[in-house]
């Protein structure tokens, strides 16, 4: 059963995700909004890995690299200035989007195998991540026209 691999590779990236969220947010204090959003939507990330876990354990959990490839990737460092927090925002909404379609296609094989445990888990995370990629989304349309059209 190749779930397994998605459960371990969602795991993954829900807890890479924290990480980031937590870096940014540090880089960009002087932003109060990005610093406090960014910490409560990583302590909804790790929620997220926590609920996980018994299902990983459940349908032994595979380990794969790829979402530390992706933040490593993304993530050499938080970056600093407008630009610097709009490229910071944009490499967390495509670290939130690689969790999103992972909860949807989990929540797929959930429905085929009638596990109405994780079924119920992917319908709170998933919708908890689609909120998170609305305020990314939201918050980069705020930080674009400074960054892009009026810094130098």
């Amino acid at each position: 059963m190749h779930l397994a691999h998605y459960l371990g590779l969602l795991h993954r990236s829900q807890t890479e995700l924290a990480s980031a969220f937590r870096e940014v947010g540090e880089q960009h204090k002087d932003e109060p909004d990005v610093f406090h959003v960014c910490e409560r939507l990583a302590a909804q990330c790790d929620a997220h890995a926590g609920r996980l876990r018994p299902f990983a354990e459940c349908y032994s959990e595979e380990s794969p690299d790829e979402p530390e490839r992706l933040h490593s990737t993304l993530f050499s460092g938080s970056r600093t200035g407008g630009l610097g927090l709009l490229r910071d925002l944009h490499d967390l909404y495509l670290m939130a989007a690689e969790c999103d379609i992972s909860w949807t296609l989990i929540g797929q094989a959930a429905q085929g195998a009638r596990d109405r445990e994780l079924l119920g888990v992917v319908s709170v995370c998933e919708s908890e991540t689609a909120a998170q990629m609305l305020w990314l989304r939201t918050r980069m349309k705020q930080a674009a026209p400074q960054a892009l059209v009026v810094a130098a």
